[in-house]
């Protein structure tokens, strides 16, 4: 069976689906590998890398000849028409914005896997891509805010006078939000974080942070250690009660999301007119709509202040800024679940296993993750 590979179409994408090290484990159990030229140059892995680990370097990859298609970012409609009928895709989908692609990859007749969708268990962690991607955001959260900001993190004690530590809030404690207190503290800022579900205290704790109690009287965890949405009136509450917190901030880093929804606001245009002039914002979630009001992806922001402005930063696909090591862990994750459904140098998923699944979005023709099949249908009712 052919694994084939190719250079990410999207315009400042650069990662990419495998590295010359996934490439060998395909090899191994019995694939043929086939990469296009330069697919991995943008970050940092060569042609020759890949050739010596037994793949075949190509100009254009023939999709209709995979049998499996490893990619990044979700695919689009040409590239779904062009592969051939059975095959199989492992990626990110992002299915619940992405219901025309859906739809193609099932009319299309491709077994297509969502990495979004991998189950969240103890056995699947390898497969986590999620998690990986989102430990080298929150990083580089930290570090794009401490480019901006015009004053040291650390405390320092000079002989010409002490220069108090940055003080930095976290708002989200997941894998990125946890990262981001981890690095703020390895840079020596006095960190506090703050999320809405009740399991987060202890984890904040664990890295160095202050965790911020808020009296909100109402539990958001969901499933799979997500958080769930507030009701409209605990989210007014909910900003109320950060002002403060808010505006005794030097950098903020926000992390807040909720699979399949728009991000959760968190801090709005007036919580900001009391931070003081040249403070930072780092908004994780801009891209899916924002927790500051005002966050545009890609861009930063000059938002005035009494006595000066500061700066709102929109961060834009953080983990491809970083392409190296976040192509190195992506393509383990895609290494990992496709070896799980590998018999015998094939491809042959077990969909009485839960990950196998869990992790499928279409296969024969039809979507098989259920809330993506009703989002689809409702999509062609209005349709």
């Amino acid at each position: 069976m052919q694994i084939a590979i190719r250079r990410e179409p999207i315009e400042g994408e650069r990662r990419v689906a495998a590295t010359p090290a996934t490439v060998a484990t395909y090899v191994r159990e019995g694939y043929q590998v086939v990469v296009e030229s330069d697919a991995g140059a943008a970050s940092g892995y060569t042609d020759p890398a890949y050739a010596d680990a037994g793949a075949t370097i190509v100009d254009t990859v023939d999709l209709a000849a995979a049998d499996v298609f490893a990619h990044v970012r979700p695919l689009d409609p040409a590239t779904i028409a062009a592969l051939k009928p059975g095959a199989v895709t492992v990626g990110f989908a992002a299915p619940a914005g992405e219901l025309e692609a859906v739809a193609a990859l099932a009319d299309r007749g491709v077994t297509a896997f969502a990495l979004e969708l991998v189950p969240r268990i103890s056995r699947a962690q390898s497969m986590d891509a999620l998690t990986s991607q989102a430990l080298i955001a929150g990083y580089r959260c930290v570090l794009e805010a401490a480019t901006r900001f015009p004053r040291f993190l650390p405390l320092y004690m000079t002989a010409a006078g002490t220069i108090p530590p940055a003080k930095v809030l976290v708002l989200g404690a997941g894998v990125a939000g946890l990262q981001a207190i981890a690095t703020a503290k390895r840079l020596g800022a006095k960190v506090s974080a703050y999320d809405v579900r009740s399991a987060s205290a202890d984890e904040v704790r664990s890295m160095g942070g202050t965790f911020i109690h808020l009296d909100l009287d109402e539990n958001a965890d969901a499933a799979g250690g997500y958080a769930k949405e507030l009701a409209a009136d605990r989210a007014a509450r909910q900003r109320e009660l950060l002002t403060p917190h808010v505006q005794a901030a030097d950098i903020i880093i926000t992390t807040a999301a909720i699979p399949g929804r728009p991000a959760p606001r968190l801090i709005t245009a007036d919580m900001l007119s009391g931070m003081t002039p040249g403070s930072v914002i780092v908004d994780l979630a801009a891209e899916s709509g924002g927790n500051v009001e005002g966050a545009v992806a890609g861009v930063d922001t000059s938002v005035a202040v009494d006595g000066g402005a500061i700066t709102l930063v929109g961060m834009k696909d953080p983990a491809s800024t970083m392409a190296f090591d976040a192509s190195r862990l992506l393509a383990q994750n895609i290494a990992q679940l496709i070896g799980l459904m590998t018999v015998d140098g094939a491809l042959t998923p077990d969909f009485d296993d839960e990950v196998v699944a869990g992790a499928c979005l279409t296969h024969g023709g039809a979507v098989r993750h259920e809330p993506t099949a009703q989002a689809v249908a409702e999509r062609n009712g209005a349709a």
